[in-house]
């Protein structure tokens, strides 16, 4: 498919007016949905390659979220991920979606993906959660701990702090703004193929909302819902080890290493499809 009709709409949450954007086939009994949840400084338009490969068979669910596109935080509303998944919550309970969700998220969304799975209102919801270079924040939290305490495997844990250097740089007043504004959206824009606006900007209150300022996570539980983990061997943010671990508290997972960067979802759209929908790679082979 070369082109997507789309579908918008607003749903609005207790904070935010969430610009929810649908593609492929019409809701029906027998046809899978996805809810896709993009990262920073994307929006949703970060998966349009990845949903031309799946429009013919699917119902396809995407939404900026509050800090980016076409969404917009009201007055006094803020970025926590307590916040972030309600969001989540009222764009998933706004879907028709007999046969249930399958969840899939990068990045922030990502993030937001292991918290929402965790959480009691999607029990039911949730058929399968896809995870892709973006991990629970408090098995990362006690990862690095864990890292950094024991000798023989504390070059991984000082490693994946060298490459979350920007998280504290985030936290800067001022110049992480003046970067995006004057030189990194620009760079940003000519790789990613899209124009972003003042997203980058917007998206820093993601960072200094949950990241080194106390914040709390929403509760952990174990996830019961079969988990695929896909992890893009070169991407610089995030060490192939944090996978790590989570076989304890995840009852159902697959853990799949791709050659690519932390982009390798809009660049490798295909093998991307082919690992949401085994079916479509044997499809390619029959032809």
């Amino acid at each position: 498919m070369d082109s997507l009709h789309e579908r918008h709409r607003t749903v609005r949450s207790d904070g935010a007016d969430l610009a929810v954007f649908e593609y492929g086939r019409e809701p029906a009994p027998g046809t899978p949905t996805i809810l896709f949840l993009h990262g920073y400084p994307d929006d949703h338009r970060v998966f349009l390659p990845v949903m031309k490969e799946l429009a013919a068979t699917h119902h396809l669910v995407a939404f900026d979220t509050r800090n980016a596109g076409r969404s917009a935080p009201r007055d006094g509303a803020g970025f926590t991920l307590t916040e972030l998944v309600d969001d989540v919550v009222a764009v998933l309970e706004s879907i028709d979606a007999p046969d249930g969700v399958r969840l899939v998220g990068h990045d922030w969304g990502s993030i937001q993906g292991w918290a929402v799975v965790q959480d009691a209102r999607t029990d039911g919801r949730i058929t399968d959660w896809t995870s892709i270079s973006g991990p629970d924040l408090r098995h990362f939290s006690r990862w690095l701990r864990g890292r950094l305490r024991t000798p023989r495997l504390v070059r991984q844990g000082v490693g994946q702090v060298l490459r979350s250097w920007y998280v504290g740089a985030f936290q800067l007043p001022v110049l992480p703004e003046l970067a995006w504004r004057y030189g990194l959206t620009r760079r940003y824009e000519l790789g990613a193929r899209r124009n972003v606006g003042a997203d980058p900007v917007r998206g820093l209150a993601l960072y200094r909302a949950n990241m080194l300022s106390g914040a709390t996570p929403p509760p952990r539980r174990a996830v019961s819902v079969p988990v695929h983990v896909i992890v893009p061997l070169k991407d610089p943010f995030l060490s192939p080890h944090l996978v790590d671990g989570l076989g304890e508290w995840v009852e159902d997972l697959t853990v799949t290493t791709v050659p690519g960067s932390h982009w390798w979802i809009a660049a490798r759209p295909r093998a991307f499809a082919e690992l949401l929908v085994p079916a479509l790679r044997d499809d390619g082979d029959a032809a």
